[in-house]
């Protein structure tokens, strides 16, 4: 049963609840993390990791469109045994190319197969979980493109910054269906993931080994600032990506929700961009089509 939103915020044991979410993150994230994202992209990659025929670049394309398989291949590679040298990967393609498709294969499937044990807790935040899902996925194809056409950046390094810049929004989604109380509290649930996602988020990233450098990048994404009239860091390019794929948290957004986020120039030229990368966030959906 679900509580109006008027109720959302109030009553001892939601508070208690939030408090205790809050507490148990901050001891999870101690330890290693496997939380579920969308669950249509855990059931086709471990459909597609269990064909053993299945073709490098398909896998790498649902790879890509996971916000946390990628970066767990990340810590993977850039561990003691796969890294003696300390040379760090930021992208998924230099990942794949340091571990090699058997590697790849273990760690991902290792991965899915517990997001897909993990989804059905997720049944009461499924849409909500959607729409972060395709937020991101634009917010990657943005950075990927910015960072090809605007910038001197690998394409690769900023379309996955752009990709896990909310990871900790799909993290927080799935906590909260670990407690009765928010459960049936889906406003309280959005207003949660909206004060704390970001800074649970670099807590995250931070704790799964990401690279300081994509780190950086997604830090004080959704903050207001003006708007860079040429991107000249990881940082600009997330930031921007993140208007174009809706702007700060519009994917919490409910009808009736106001929300207005910095505005682009009708000259901007990022938005001259807009057609390259709807066609490059199309052919990253088709991968699920």
């Amino acid at each position: 049963m679900q509580i109006p939103d008027d109720e959302d915020k109030s009553g001892q044991a939601l508070k208690e609840q939030r408090f205790q979410m809050l507490a148990d993150i901050a001891e999870e994230l101690r330890g290693d993390v496997v939380f579920p994202t969308c669950f249509d992209v855990a059931v086709r990659l471990r459909q597609a990791l269990a064909d053993e025929d299945a073709p490098l670049d398909r896998i790498i394309a649902l790879i890509s469109a996971d916000p946390l398989i990628p970066v767990r291949l990340l810590r993977v590679a850039n561990s003691a045994a796969y890294n003696p040298s300390g040379q760090l990967v930021r992208d998924l393609k230099s990942a794949v190319t340091r571990l090699g498709l058997k590697t790849v294969r273990n760690v991902a499937l290792a991965t899915a197969m517990k997001q897909l044990l993990r989804s059905r807790d997720m049944a009461e935040f499924k849409e909500l979980a959607d729409t972060l899902w395709k937020h991101s996925l634009e917010a990657a194809s943005a950075a990927h493109v910015i960072a090809a056409k605007l910038t001197r950046l690998n394409p690769d390094e900023a379309m996955l910054a752009g990709l896990i810049h909310d990871l900790g929004a799909f993290y927080m989604l799935y906590r909260a269906t670990q407690y009765s109380e928010l459960r049936a509290r889906p406003g309280t649930v959005r207003y949660l993931v909206a004060q704390w996602h970001e800074s649970i988020g670099v807590t995250l990233v931070e704790a799964l080994k990401v690279p300081p450098e994509i780190v950086e990048a997604i830090r004080d994404h959704d903050q207001p600032r003006p708007v860079p009239d040429e991107p000249r860091t990881l940082a600009d390019v997330v930031f921007v990506s993140n208007l174009l794929a809706g702007g700060g948290v519009e994917w919490l957004l409910q009808e009736g929700d106001e929300h207005v986020a910095p505005a682009l120039p009708p000259d901007s030229p990022y938005l001259a961009l807009a057609e390259e990368i709807e066609a490059h966030a199309q052919q990253m959906r088709e991968t699920f089509e």
